[in-house]
Parts: structure tokens; C-alpha cells; sequence
């Protein structure tokens, strides 16, 4: 696959979706509604482009329960020292100035599917014609024995970007040399399959820049694998040696319990102490698509494949980490190509625009070290009724270093170009 930049962002995504003038001969009476849900990666897209291609004939809301949104994607950048935190923090304000999508600051209570419209916390309602519903996830803390949303305030997550991630980052920080970090990574399925590795991995780069030599990072996962573990492994040896200690479920046996004020985590094998605890609970869609009832046993939202509308309710469409989106994995360039496939299919809704068949994108960069970046990502297209990869592409171990540093600076020009296509 070739190199990612700002420039060429939307060639590459926009497969099958780019050429979307509204025909001359279509005139709607008066403006449809699209209402919103959601500022992230796959709603903040979706209002862009309906609002940006929807020929001044849809009225655009998005609600969103922040005022800035910050990407989970790159924050582990962050807690690396590797980027600043305003620069993975992202406004609204060019979506309301140059595309006009009324931009609500609120907290969407509840969805009365019969009237078609959502109820906002402060008592008033918005109605739609149709309803994009892209909350990401929510966190479920009993996942884990001991662990709870307080708990989080001791041991935090930072699974939900912003106050979650300075707090992670300030108590990073704050370590000493011979203390230790104790993470728990989340049980499948989870927002961002190689997000706690890369996460170990700048978590590491910052004891070693420091120079605390003495401190471990100590891994008690709940699987027996995980996404690009050969790359990770290898990594963790090269920059790394002796500071990462990884446990899969099949060696210590599952997790009896985690203490957050002691620090401690229980398991079957041992007991392990941390001074800093990273514990990432279990996930399911965000509480709205819950409460709305679009969502089954899993947790997490179904969806007709080819235009990300809920099997639920056909005015409403979901997307991003609480869709189930065959085997596209929940991530943020996922939710943006999602988004772009969802946004075409509204506009063919309501205006009566042609509709072209479904194609997703996705690649998941990973930073291991100082220009030392991994990737894994496919192309998706919709058969037998299921979003499937029909191409795959991955990082190699034993690469040079040369092409590491490629694949790195090809993730900085990625996530320039892909938040310039999220928020405009």
C-alpha cells in the first residue's frame, strides 16, 4: 500500500462514494433532518458529508456531549511524549462555519423512535427524518473483578479520551525508578484491537527516557493472543529487554480481582503489584443505542452491511465502535469510512441520489519506538450479506529500519489528513 498523506486521504477512502453530485432534476419540498448523535470519528464525519454534499437540502444537527473532542487514536502518542494534548484535541466550530451543521453542545437522554426524535437532558427534543446514532462505547467495569467507575479514578483506563488520559499520563509521570506498571488489557471485542500494546510500548519509551531501568510493565491479559503480537514482541525485546512481562489467560488463569487503592492485581498464578495501574474493562455500545434498543445480546449494534442502517429501525443508522461491523475492527479510520458509506446511503434516503455499492477502508498504525511504526489494515466489501476484507496488508517482523520509519511518518500524514476529513 502506498504512502498515506493529507493529499491523498480522500482518494483513498472515498472509493465509490466521492462522485455524489445531487441530479439537477431533484428538488426536495423543504429541507429533510438528519439528526446526529456522537462527535467522534464516525459521527462528526457523517454530519460533514451530508451536510457538505447533501446540496443545501438537508438540515444537519449534530450533538455532541463535549465542546472539543479528543481522538483516542494517537493518545498513546501522547502518554509517549511524542505529541501534545492539544494536538489530538479537535473543536467543531469549521463543521458550524463553513458547512453549516448546527452544532448542539448537550447530552442526548433518549430516542422516541415513534415520533422520530431525541430527547436532550436539558428537557427539550430534536427531531429527525433520520437518526445517525454513533456514540462509540461505553466501559463495563464489572468486566472486572474489584474494578469500578471510582475505581478508575486510582487505576485509570483511558479508553475514552480526555480527562481519563492526562490523568494516566500525569501518573506515568510520576513514577519512580523500581516501581512498576500493572496493565490490564480489555477482553475482545474492544475499541482498537492493537491500541494497549502500542500503549505498553510508549509507556515503556517513557521509563527508558527517564531512565528508570528498574521498572517493569507487567501485562495480565485476558486473551491468549492479540493483534500484531509477533511485531509488538519483537519490538518490546529491541527497545524494550526485560521491561515488558506479558500473561496471557493461559498462564496466569484469569483475573481474580483488582484492588485499585492497594494497586494490586489478583490472579490465580500470583498476586502483582504496581504503583500504577492501567486496567481497561470490558466495552459495549454507548448508552444511548442501549436505551434506544439497538442492540442485541453482544452489546453492541447490528446493521444492514452495505449502508450501516440499524436492523432495528430503518430511519436510523449506526456506525463506528458500537456498530457490529463484520470484520472491520473498531477503530477510528474504520467509524470515518463507515461514516462516508452511511452519509451516502442517507442522502439516496432522502433526495433520491444514486447509491453505490458499500466499500470500507482501515489500517491501524502502531508506534513501538522512536520511528520504529507497524501497521495492519485491509479493504472491505460487503458479501453474503457481511462486511468482509477482500485484501489484507501487515508489517513484517525483521523489517529495516528505513521502512519502520516510513511506516511512521506515513501515520503522522494519515491522522493530519483524517481529522481534516473528520471535523473539515
Amino acid at each position: 500500500m502506498g504512502k498515506i498523506t493529507r493529499r491523498n486521504f480522500n482518494t483513498l477512502l472515498g472509493a465509490g462514494v466521492a462522485s455524489l453530485a445531487v441530479p439537477a432534476g431533484i428538488r426536495a419540498q423543504a429541507k429533510s433532518k438528519v439528526v446526529v448523535i456522537g462527535g467522534g470519528a464516525a459521527g462528526a464525519t457523517a454530519a460533514r458529508y451530508l451536510a457538505k454534499d447533501g446540496d443545501g437540502k438537508i438540515d444537519v444537527t449534530l450533538i455532541s456531549a463535549d465542546e472539543k473532542y479528543t481522538t483516542c487514536f494517537f493518545s498513546n502518542l501522547y502518554l509517549g511524549d511524542f505529541r501534545t494534548f492539544d494536538s489530538i484535541t479537535h473543536s467543531y466550530g469549521t463543521l458550524a462555519s463553513d458547512f453549516g451543521v448546527n452544532v448542539v453542545i448537550g447530552y442526548a437522554a433518549g430516542i422516541d423512535r415513534s415520533k422520530k426524535s431525541v430527547s436532550m437532558a436539558d428537557g427539550s427534543s430534536i427531531a429527525y427524518d433520520r437518526l445517525v446514532v454513533a456514540p462509540g462505547i461505553d466501559l463495563k467495569f464489572d468486566s472486572v473483578p474489584g474494578y469500578s467507575k471510582e475505581a478508575a479514578e486510582i487505576a485509570p483506563h483511558a479508553w475514552q479520551a480526555g480527562a481519563q488520559t492526562t490523568l494516566l499520563k500525569t501518573k506515568l509521570d510520576a513514577l519512580k525508578n523500581g516501581e512498576n506498571i500493572v496493565m490490564v488489557p480489555p477482553p475482545n471485542p474492544y475499541r482498537c484491537p492493537p491500541g494497549p500494546y502500542e500503549r505498553v510500548s510508549m509507556m515503556a519509551h517513557v521509563l527508558k527516557k527517564r531512565g528508570l531501568t528498574d521498572s517493569r510493565i507487567i501485562v495480565i491479559d485476558p486473551k491468549e493472543k492479540f493483534s500484531k503480537q509477533g511485531l509488538f514482541q519483537e519490538g518490546w525485546d529491541n527497545h524494550y529487554p526485560e521491561m515488558v512481562e506479558w500473561y496471557g489467560s493461559d498462564v496466569h488463569g484469569g483475573i481474580v480481582s483488582v484492588d485499585a487503592s492497594a494497586g494490586v492485581v489478583e490472579t490465580d498464578l500470583d498476586t502483582f503489584e504496581g504503583a500504577l495501574l492501567n486496567v481497561i474493562p470490558g466495552q459495549q455500545a454507548g448508552a444511548i443505542a442501549v436505551e434506544g434498543g439497538l442492540t442485541n445480546d453482544t452489546g453492541f449494534c447490528p446493521i444492514v452491511a452495505d449502508s450501516m442502517r440499524s436492523t432495528e429501525d430503518e430511519n436510523i443508522y449506526v456506525m463506528g465502535d458500537a456498530s457490529i461491523a463484520g470484520a472491520m475492527p473498531k477503530s477510528g479510520f474504520s467509524a470515518n469510512s463507515q461514516a462516508k458509506v452511511a452519509a451516502m446511503n442517507i442522502r439516496g434516503d432522502l433526495l433520491g441520489t444514486k447509491v453505490f455499492p458499500a466499500k470500507f477502508s482501515n489500517t491501524c498504525w502502531s508506534l513501538i519506538g522512536t520511528d520504529d511504526g507497524v501497521k495492519v489494515g485491509a479493504q472491505y466489501a460487503v458479501e453474503e450479506g457481511k462486511i468482509a476484507a477482500t485484501s489484507k496488508f501487515i508489517s513484517q517482523t525483521g523489517e529495516d529500519g528505513a521502512l519502520r520509519k516510513t511506516t511512521y511518518e506515513e501515520s503522522i500524514g494519515w491522522y493530519d489528513g483524517i481529522t481534516k476529513d473528520i471535523f473539515g
